[in-house]
């Protein structure tokens, strides 16, 4: 197995975490050359003060027994280098490191962008919260059900999901959608998906992370969603949620999730790009990020 550089720790041995092992062909975009980073870095603490949606304990996300051990130390990333990778637009990265508890990447850390379908993460919460179906949940988060997640949206609360849950795990940059209708409006920064992620590890049914791991490579829209962490890992395990979202007037594209043995790594990169680059174009860049990241 290769030894990560770039921004993770030198020897990170990070590989696909699917729920019932999901298998993938993992075709990495061109390989940016590595990065030396040089924005400050920010500290989170890995369980945010909140109250448990469950008093069962989260089991940590699977991992392959050919993974090999991962070493201490930190890297840095070059703001100007991530941008580069994403030409015309944006982009935003935070890496939390869960062993170490603390944050070893923050690259436009509260830059605000659209949601997409990262806010099902909190209608997911939401919904379960209130005993609602654990099964309907799963699917809306492995295979990005738009269709669920409307129902979910205006059965559990509407904006009222984003607002309180903002509130209960401590979200600085994260907004409901001006239009209460358009739940994947919502505003939200990198730093606030890690977060979620924190809350999520720490206190919510296993259910989620289950569905995480199982992200299948097409989403309920016929969208390939391995784009970024599943197709820039490798055989590292990870657990999984994407957005993407066009043309209003830009197009997004998020990926986000645990990296890494145990989901030693919480890895939130969000990105913005002109409507005129087109789906597969921002994918790749995307994943250049990631595999950047990665080394």
């Amino acid at each position: 197995m290769r030894k990560l550089s770039g921004i993770f720790l030198v020897g990170l041995c990070v590989g696909a975490i699917g729920a019932v092992a999901v298998t993938i062909g993992h075709g990495v975009a061109e390989a940016p050359r590595e990065i030396a980073v040089t924005e400050a870095v920010t500290t989170m603490s890995e369980s945010p003060d909140t109250p448990s949606l469950s008093s069962t304990p989260t089991p940590s996300p699977s991992s392959k027994p050919s993974a090999k051990p991962e070493s201490q130390g930190e890297v840095k990333a070059d703001a100007a280098e991530l941008d580069r990778l994403v030409a015309g637009g944006d982009v935003s990265v935070v890496v939390f490191d869960r062993q170490a508890g603390k944050t070893t990447v923050s690259v436009h850390a509260d830059r605000a962008y659209t949601s997409a379908s990262l806010v099902k993460l909190l209608i997911a919460l939401a919904v379960l919260e209130r005993g609602g179906p654990t099964q309907q949940v799963q699917k809306m988060l492995s295979r990005s059900d738009d269709d669920l997640a409307s129902q979910f949206w205006s059965t559990y609360g509407g904006p009222a999901i984003v607002t309180g849950w903002a509130k209960k795990i401590g979200l600085t940059g994260t907004r409901p959608p001006a239009d209460p209708g358009r739940w994947g409006d919502t505003r939200i920064t990198a730093k606030d998906v890690v977060r979620i992620y924190q809350y999520v590890v720490a206190h919510a049914p296993g259910a989620i992370l289950a569905a995480l791991r199982a992200a299948t490579e097409r989403g309920s829209d016929g969208f390939r969603q391995y784009f970024g962490i599943p197709d820039a890992a490798g055989d590292r395990p990870w657990a999984v949620k994407q957005g993407w979202s066009c043309c209003r007037p830009t197009r997004m594209l998020h990926t986000s999730g645990l990296v890494g043995e145990d989901g030693r790594y919480v890895v939130a990169v969000l990105s913005e790009h002109p409507a005129s680059v087109d789906y597969a174009t921002a994918s790749k860049r995307v994943t250049a990020v990631v595999a950047a990241l990665l080394g």
